[in-house]
């Protein structure tokens, strides 16, 4: 029986979209396996680039960085109730446009702060405000973040 109500409008979801501003959002197939990759996680290119996509690893670079993964409410649930990207399934990556992402633990970003992707941890593949060890991504922080997720705009330019 639920007992606590929130009457406050949650801040986003990794991966949702933060506005209908103008955005691209192309198909690709996960590399990972089941549960690695998640929505609002940053992605590198695949094996086969242009077609699948992965978590970053400490040789990625921005030339290899594919985009963010965004939300699908159509997808497997875990027992816990939290949402799994399954392997060889098709998600959805943010070329540019507006999304929230998946934040490093302990980054609490400002409004224009620049944007990192995380390459190698247990935070591999979320974002962050530092420079250390990470890609340095063409976007910007739109807000402070809240619950391990900020909004982020991708810039329409090429990452290299």
């Amino acid at each position: 029986m639920q007992t606590t109500y929130k009457y406050s409008t949650p801040l986003g979801q990794p991966g949702g979209l933060y506005d209908m501003s103008w955005h691209e959002i192309d198909s690709f197939q996960n590399e990972e396996a089941d549960g690695v990759l998640k929505f609002g996680m940053g992605c590198v290119a695949g094996t086969t680039g242009g077609k699948q996509v992965k978590k970053p690893v400490a040789a990625s670079t921005a030339a290899n960085f594919e985009g963010v993964v965004v939300y699908k409410p159509a997808s497997e649930n875990l027992m816990n109730g939290g949402p799994v990207i399954a392997n060889k399934a098709t998600v959805g990556v943010m070329r540019y446009g507006r999304i929230y992402v998946q934040l490093a633990t302990g980054v609490t970003p400002t409004y224009g702060a620049a944007v990192y992707l995380v390459k190698s941890g247990a935070d591999a593949g979320c974002f962050t405000t530092s420079s250390d060890g990470t890609i340095a991504i063409k976007a910007r922080f739109l807000g402070a973040g809240a619950d391990g997720i900020a909004p982020v705009e991708l810039f329409n330019q090429s990452q290299t």
